[in-house]
């Protein structure tokens, strides 16, 4: 019989294939045969690999249990055996199971192949005499233990080749076999022409082949009995594979036509009817499949068999942009045509409980210089803060006069009536639209109610062309002796559970609600402001008290009051009085200077970020923090217009009241330069050893990231110990107490980063803005060294970046151009909603950015003790070379050359210009 061709994988696939589907009718297959090292002369051995799962069950880990001195061990047959009963062909022995259950012995040698000798991390020896001759290696001779040593010259003798008579082994013959030999008679042609034609000039021209005879010769192939190969020899593999048959097929097409037909319905006779209705068999039939007919109609009744899945799977949600998509589209721009001056907008922010009301800051496009040129135009032009609808995109439905330009400004947190902002001149100024609030809330959505309507913004309104812009004026403005000298860069108002006294120590709010702000300016410094009266008046003071004699009273405030009248200034009709006791007077609480240390010279802050809200900062999710925040505001705002009075209209009415001091409350905050610098630092004060005064504790911290004014510092609203600042051309990512560094710090930027803002939904999404227009988006899990993209926005520099939600499944994003361009972009899908588990992954990323840190530092030390050691053994060699005798010197430098000389000599010989003749006289010569 023909020996059976080997199969190949693909085959052997195949075969496992058939063997599936004829699983019940063919036996079970032979265990294959383990592959052993038979072709390298030891069929013993059978090499393995082994898991460390395998290594800890049976106690045989690398480098712990198998080490260079015993690289082997015996294992039992029986675990062996158990292994393979328990975890079958997952067992790393599952290969070898036929050579362990056939295997004689109880034990069995397992060896680690730390070489890789034989292909595997291991190997097994199946059988007694090998384990023995492994166990026990046979002695060797003493003489050969310890060859003799010979001479260079004895080890080597170059003979060159000499030549001999050949001697035939009968090589020739199966060559001559192989060789490939013509046998048959090569065919010759000639072609001539007559000498005069060679070189004579062609000319070329069209004919017709088929017209002039022996012009056309058609060469048809045909088979030449003369010429007929046999073959001999013919190398065919089979393969079992299933027979597999392609047929085709195609309907004949008629022509249509048109066709009628009218029939009845064939219907059982009264006899057959009874016949049917007492036959076993239908009744067996109607048992048999009432179940199933009653499961596929509830199955219809609860879903819809025939939707297409994939088509909607795409079309989700498919109205406010597609989940693929991931560019910002534009939704809205704003600019206020009425300005004569051309102006950029500083600051940005959405009103807190007014959907599609959003405000802004703009200030003159000019420079110092040209600010003192043009000073008289400019106290023409009023500084205003612009209340702009998505209702109306050209005219803004409030004004907000100042001072000067803002250039900061935020909302109060408990009544969103009350604004407070920054100048460029160092002043607080703060607003009061109470009043006018019904103007701006008297918004009424469309009276569609259709489904595409409800997509849209509740706040897509017809304009009124009939309303006129409101110029309202501050009601408080702090005094410019008392206050920054520079312009304001930040502004905050303070959380509302606790206060701080002038010497920054921490206390229960008493009022209940926001009533101090934190500054910082060019200048220099930090301020704390307060908005209560500093001293409570006598009205409150007399309420207070409960022990008085009436006459005594009454006497003492009649002068009292006839002070007061005098000194009574007339209050502007349009302006409230509510902060009227701080308009021009009004002086920081407490002030704060970021010395550089050892210099006289202070740092000079930009942006500034505290500890947000307790309360609020124990919320972790997607979008609770920003659900509890809107309901807090909306909830506060209900209770301010419930009430009878409003609370800031009664401010000394909490002054009264004793603080109670919060302890272990965190005061330490981070501040941005305007070197690029990042400080960490504490806003109580301590007293000062040599003057005895109370100044402000050095930083805890100062790093030097950016490479430029820092204008961002953002703490994440999902880790409030999160902090990102960008400055320059570079973003990093900060730890609260973490000192080593930053968690994250980029690589710079092709163009420098102007503004930046956290994603309010996605925790490891931010957005940058850069100076040539572009808006870089940034996913932390998508990438980290580089933006996930970019996109371009506008023309100019981007001055302020603001996130907003409208509602779970539409986002918003306000980007200010530098020239006085607002423009509102609709967030996508994949940028607004989190994916499965985000918070946890970007937790841990930071964690583990953490213990990065911690493993560098580390590593720091280990590399200064190295190099300490390092100098220590230097200094211990050069002392040891100049203890050194003149002898010992001429010894080692001996020995020096003669190394050189070996070396010489290796180098010469390999490259074959010395022979080894040569080589011995060269070194005789040497």
């Amino acid at each position: 019989m023909a020996p059976k061709p080997q199969k190949s994988p693909k085959s052997q696939k195949k075969g496992q294939h058939v063997k599936k589907k004829t699983k019940q009718s063919l036996p079970v297959a032979e265990e294959e045969e383990p592959m052993n090292m038979e072709s390298m002369g030891h069929p013993e051995i059978y090499p393995l690999v082994l898991t460390t799962k395998t290594q800890e069950i049976f106690s045989c880990r690398v480098d712990e249990d198998f080490t260079e001195e015993q690289p082997y061990k015996l294992i039992k047959k029986e675990d062996i055996l158990a292994d393979l009963l328990n975890r079958a062909a997952v067992s790393d022995f599952h290969p070898v199971k036929k050579i362990v259950r056939e295997y004689p012995g109880e034990e069995l040698l397992l060896v680690y192949d730390r070489d890789f000798k034989y292909g595997l991390n291991f190997y097994l020896i199946g059988t007694e005499d090998g384990k023995e001759n492994f166990l026990k290696p046979p002695e060797v001779p003493e003489e050969q233990e310890e060859p003799k040593e010979l001479a260079p010259e004895d080890m080597y003798v170059y003979k060159p080749p000499m030549s001999k008579p050949w001697v035939s082994l009968g090589s020739e013959k199966e060559i001559e076999e192989e060789s490939v030999k013509e046998s048959k008679r090569r065919v010759t042609y000639m072609i001539s022409r007559k000498r005069s034609q060679f070189g004579a000039p062609v000319a070329f021209r069209d004919q017709n082949a088929s017209s002039v005879k022996d012009v056309y010769i058609e060469c048809a192939s045909y088979s030449d009995k003369n010429y007929t190969l046999t073959q001999i020899e013919k190398d065919i593999g089979l393969q079992v594979i299933p027979e597999v048959k392609d047929t085709g097929t195609q309907t004949k097409w008629t022509f249509p036509k048109n066709a009628t037909t009218q029939y009845y319905a064939r219907e059982f006779s009264e006899e057959e009817k009874e016949t049917l209705e007492q036959s076993k068999s239908l009744v067996d039939f109607l048992n048999n499949v009432s179940t199933s007919v009653e499961i596929a109609l509830q199955q219809n009744e609860i879903m819809n068999t025939f939707i297409d899945d994939w088509k909607t799977l795409a079309e989700e949600e498919s109205t406010f942009g597609d989940k693929s998509d991931t560019h910002l589209k534009e939704y809205q721009s704003f600019t206020d045509l009425h300005s004569t001056m051309e102006k950029m907008i500083t600051c940005v922010s959405w009103h807190p409980t007014i959907y599609g009301l959003i405000v802004v800051s703009v200030a003159v496009r000019l420079s110092y210089e040209e600010r003192v040129q043009f000073s008289g135009k400019l106290l023409l032009q009023p500084s205003l803060i612009l209340f702009w609808s998505f209702s109306d995109p050209i005219h803004p439905q409030l004004m907000l006069e100042s001072p000067d330009d803002i250039f900061c400004f935020e909302f109060c947190p408990s009544d969103p009536n009350i604004i407070a902002g920054g100048c460029i001149n160092g002043q607080v100024v703060l607003w009061d639209i109470t009043s006018h609030a019904d103007r701006i809330e008297n918004i009424k959505a469309g009276s569609s109610r259709s489904k595409k309507a409800t997509l849209k913004p509740m706040f897509l309104l017809e304009p009124d062309s009939n309303k006129e812009a409101m110029y309202i004026r501050h009601c408080a403005v702090s005094s410019i002796e008392n206050g920054h000298r520079k312009v304001i860069t930040d502004i905050h108002w303070l959380p509302d559970s606790f206060e701080i006294n002038r010497m920054g120590s921490v206390f229960e709010n008493r009022n209940g609600i926001n009533c101090q702000l934190v500054t910082c300016s060019a200048d220099c410094t930090i301020c704390f402001w307060d908005i209560r009266p500093q001293k409570p008046t006598s009205s409150a003071a007399t309420a207070t008290t409960t022990t008085t004699t009436t006459t005594t009273t009454n006497n003492s405030q009649q002068p009292a009051a006839e002070k007061k009248k005098e000194e009574t200034i007339e209050i502007p009709f349009d302006v409230p009085s509510t902060f009227l006791h701080l308009d021009l007077s009004w002086k920081p609480l407490s002030r704060i200077k970021l010395s550089k240390g050892e210099t006289s010279l202070d740092h000079c802050p930009t942006k500034l970020s505290l500890s947000e809200d307790p309360l609020l900062c124990r919320i972790q999710g997607t979008s609770s923090i920003h659900v509890l925040l809107k309901d807090k505001v909306l909830n506060q705002v209900k209770a301010l217009k419930t009430a009878e009075i409003n609370p800031y209209h009664n401010l000394e009415a909490g002054i009264v009241n004793i603080l109670k001091p919060i302890e272990d409350f965190n005061t330490k905050f981070f501040v941005g330069t305007e070197e690029g610098e990042v400080i960490y630092t504490d806003w109580k004060m301590e007293r000062d050893s040599e003057t005895g005064r109370f100044m402000a504790k050095k930083p805890v911290n100062l790093y030097t990231v950016h490479d430029g004014a820092v204008h961002t510092i953002q703490r994440s609203p999902f880790y409030n110990d999160i902090i990102l600042t960008i400055g320059g051309w570079n973003v990093a990512i900060w730890k609260e107490e973490v000192m080593t560094g930053p968690l994250l710090q980029t690589c710079c930027a092709p163009k420098r980063y102007t503004a930046g803002h956290w994603s309010l939904t996605r925790p490891g999404v931010f957005y940058i803005g850069r100076e040539d227009g572009y808006v870089d988006i940034w996913d932390l899990l998508e990438k980290t060294h580089e933006p996930a993209q970019s996109q371009n926005i506008c023309i100019t520099m981007i001055t302020y970046i603001k996130p907003w939600t409208f509602s779970s499944k539409q986002q918003f994003i306000a980007i200010a151009d530098y020239y006085g361009t607002l423009h509102i972009l609709e967030i996508p899908w994949t940028l607004s909603h989190p994916s499965f588990n985000e918070v946890s992954s970007v937790n841990y990323y930071f964690e583990r950015e953490v213990r990065h840190l911690e493993y560098v530092q580390q590593r720091k030390i280990v590399r200064d003790q190295e190099k300490r050691e390092i100098a220590l053994e230097m200094a211990k060699k050069k002392t040891r070379v100049y203890n050194k005798t003149k002898e010992q010197m001429e010894a080692e430098m001996k020995l020096e050359y003669d190394s050189y000389l070996e070396l010489e000599k290796a180098v010469l010989f390999n490259l074959g210009i010395v022979k080894v003749s040569d080589k011995v006289s060269y070194l005789d010569m040497i």
